[in-house]
């Protein structure tokens, strides 16, 4: 599903303007992006949190060339799925 799908289905569902929905949809979405650049822990009941995990630096190496390289160490937004979410995918698998 991308972005664009997920506007036209809050549009059809709500019977509101795409441009209506995709509004929501873009507020939906910076608000967690401004969570997570503020160090925030999201959490979603029944889908999954989100939450911004550190990695330290370390020496890479380039794969076609083989050169090492040093690697910054970063911040990068970690997702794990929630019990009920797990549950229902699961559930349709088997």
């Amino acid at each position: 599903m991308t972005k664009a799908d997920l506007i036209n289905m809050i549009a059809e569902k709500t019977g509101v303007t795409r441009v209506k929905a995709e509004t929501v949809v873009n507020t939906i979405f910076d608000s967690l992006v401004e969570a997570l650049m503020r160090d925030d822990r999201i959490e979603i009941r029944g889908f999954g949190s989100f939450v911004n995990r550190d990695y330290d630096a370390y020496k890479g190496r380039n794969p076609r060339t083989g050169e090492v390289i040093k690697v910054k160490e970063k911040r990068l937004p970690f997702f794990k799925v929630g019990k009920e979410l797990k549950e229902a995918i699961n559930k349709i698998t088997d």
